[in-house]
């Protein structure tokens, strides 16, 4: 007897869905190979760099054939609707692949230099990127953890990758304590939603709640809690920022570079997505815990920056305050609010990246182990193209008029003010006293800069005897910063309305 045939329903697949993510995978792929047939070729190295330039730009045309699709056709979806792309996903895609760009150019400069033969780390930083990708895209919480994972596992590598340097083997085991304390905290969140929901998917979970009345609602706000703390870790948001500086100040330089502007913007981008699409009936009790986390990383970030006597320390706590501010544009709830945080993420990627190039190729030290205030003072006497960069770069993130730091934070308390409430507009002093405290260290970096150290033989020492060149890769990324960061501030109604247009709800 034969058993009558069962139909199976299999998921539709639409491959253009994740067309971007199988390009950077398959490059990353592509690089593993090419190292095990090459080996210790000569020309491994720079074939590696050249493939991940190649698979960065067939990226980067996908994405732009997404945002013209999605535009006019409406959200593409996959795997049964656990992938969802929109223009949101799009604009953080492209913020993104621009940041691991410039990653890559950055890296390439600094591994000829270092004297490091590492193809692989082109594939980890592909890799890595291709789970930012995922995230931005997820619209499930199983599929945000899978993305955690994948940009996070090749960061602990690349942040311990200077092996010779106990500092950056001390940042690659702390970022890995800090990564599975956070992949742990995130998963028990998703376990405790799903137990209250029935569902990991974040239209499913809006949808249940919707149409169901829950008796008993401390199952899913602690989870809803925990998903939150998690993700908090990723955008080293006070109080669970504790050894990001420690990452920051210890990785290298690019790789510094490529958390601070590329990590934000795919772990904000699921916190948007948690927040608004799956628990909008629940906005009175999840804006609190934004709230206070906004305001303790705007206050803490800038005052801790005030302490610090390593530049590249002071720029992590300066991280740390900038994702108070798009905290602030999650918090609003507002469209307005949304497309904020959207610009900042944008318009810091830039700023962040221009200052940590301008960092790696300024450093006296040679192997990138010292930045102290010392080290730098009067750097813009002997250097002044990389001093009056930098200077540029960090006026631009303490928002003075005219850069794209200002026309970030003009939006983001915009947004906040827009609402009315007596605890938004304290909020919103926060804001402006963080920005204030801010300044002045903005400010001490600057000055830095510009005043010549008491022993004048130091000041030949460190910028006569050995001055770096800056290649034109580095000069390519740092044309780029700057030009954006100037144009975004002379004339942002073009990525404002980039950004409006990719605000998803």
């Amino acid at each position: 007897m034969i058993a009558a045939a069962v139909p199976i329903e299999t998921p539709s697949v639409d491959l253009w869905a994740i067309a971007p993510i199988m390009a950077l995978v398959a490059t990353g792929v592509g690089i593993v190979l090419l190292r095990a047939l090459l080996r210790r070729h000569a020309a491994v190295t720079p074939a590696a760099f050249g493939l991940s330039i190649v698979g960065l730009l067939v990226a980067a045309g996908l994405l732009v054939r997404q945002w013209n699709l999605v535009r006019d056709d409406g959200p593409l979806t996959s795997f049964a609707g656990l992938v969802r792309v929109d223009p949101f996903a799009v604009f953080l895609g492209i913020v993104v692949v621009a940041a691991t760009l410039a990653g890559v150019l950055l890296s390439y400069s600094y591994l000829r230099r270092e004297g490091l033969e590492a193809p692989e780390y082109f594939a980890l930083i592909l890799l890595s990127a291709s789970g930012m990708l995922m995230m931005t895209t997820a619209n499930d919480l199983i599929v945000v953890f899978m993305a955690l994972e994948v940009l996070s596992i090749p960061l602990y590598v690349l942040a311990a990758f200077d092996r010779r340097r106990l500092r950056s083997q001390e940042a690659g085991l702390k970022y890995f304590v800090l990564g599975a304390f956070s992949s742990a905290v995130f998963l028990y969140g998703i376990a405790l939603t799903y137990g209250a929901t029935g569902t990991t998917s974040l239209t499913g979970i809006a949808t249940f709640l919707s149409q169901n009345t829950l008796f008993e609602q401390g199952t899913l706000l602690m989870g809803l809690a925990l998903l939150l703390v998690g993700l908090g870790f990723k955008v080293a948001a006070v109080p669970f920022h504790m050894w990001t500086p420690d990452v920051y100040q210890g990785a290298p330089t690019p790789v510094t570079a490529f958390m601070a502007a590329a990590t934000k913007a795919a772990a904000f981008a699921a916190i948007l997505r948690i927040v608004t699409t799956a628990f909008p009936q629940y906005r009175d009790d999840w804006r609190p815990i934004i709230w206070v986390l906004a305001a303790l990383s705007m206050l803490v970030g800038a005052i801790a920056a005030m302490a610090q006597n390593d530049i590249k320390r002071t720029l992590a706590y300066s991280s740390i305050a900038h994702a108070g501010y798009i905290l602030m544009g999650v918090y609003a709830t507002t469209s307005r609010g949304r497309e904020a945080a959207l610009l900042y993420l944008l318009v810091y990627a830039f700023m962040a990246i221009g200052a940590f190039a301008v960092v790696m190729i300024a450093a006296p030290s040679p192997d990138d182990a010292k930045h102290s205030y010392d080290d730098y003072r009067g750097m813009a006497l002997k250097r002044p193209i990389l001093g009056g960069l930098l200077i540029f770069f960090v006026l631009a993130q303490a928002g003075v008029p005219l850069t794209s730091g200002f026309i970030g934070k003009l939006e983001i308390f915009g947004s906040v003010a827009q609402a009315g409430e007596t605890r938004d507009y304290i909020l919103l002093v926060i804001g402006v006293v963080s920005a204030v405290i801010a300044f002045a260290f903005y400010l001490r970096i600057a000055y830095t800069l510009v005043t010549a150290p008491d022993d004048e033989a130091a000041l030949e020492s460190a910028y006569s005897t050995t001055p770096r060149r800056v290649d034109g890769w580095t000069g390519l990324v740092l044309f780029a910063a700057a030009a954006l960061t100037l144009v975004i501030g002379l004339v942002p109604g073009t990525f404002i309305h980039f950004a409006r247009d990719a605000v998803f709800f």
